[in-house]
């Protein structure tokens, strides 16, 4: 189990996402319903946090952190993290636009982790347990070509 707490590689999808300033908070909620809309078809109990300030990177304006439960550990683990850097990344990067006036502004960033795979895995695991084996849930049945693990 304390692997999975502190690995120091591990493989994920990220999701970014460069756009126009008023458009970023909109953007920023779509992107925390992709990262819902994921657990939810994985059928696992997850919970989303909106970080305060002293929890967020200095870089970040606004950061979701995503946690499944490990029945195992019998505690939250976090699985993505989504977050807006307004310019903070694109000022660094030089991402600019010409707004109506002709005037250069600074577009905006977001980014997030869709889905830390050691952490999911562990939760499909701990968190489907029958007595006849491991249910895969509804949505991998087709790529794992089966119900069950036995």
């Amino acid at each position: 189990m304390r692997g999975l707490n502190r690995v120091h590689q591990f493989d994920k999808v990220e999701i970014i996402q460069l756009v126009h300033p008023e458009k970023s908070y909109e953007v920023l909620d779509e992107m925390v319903a992709h990262v819902e809309k994921l657990l939810q078809n994985l059928g696992l109990k997850y919970r989303i946090l909106r970080l305060c300030g002293g929890d967020m990177s200095f870089t970040s304006a606004l950061t979701y952190d995503f946690e499944v439960w490990s029945a195992a550990q019998k505690k939250w683990l976090e699985c993505s993290s989504v977050s807006n850097f307004e310019g903070f990344q694109t000022n660094r990067m030089k991402i600019r636009y010409k707004d109506e006036k002709g005037k250069t502004q600074l577009a905006h960033s977001l980014n997030g982790s869709s889905l830390a795979l050691p952490r999911i895995m562990a939760a499909l695991l701990e968190n489907n347990q029958t007595e006849s084996g491991i249910a895969i849930p509804e949505v991998l049945r087709s790529y794992f070509g089966a119900d069950v693990i036995n």
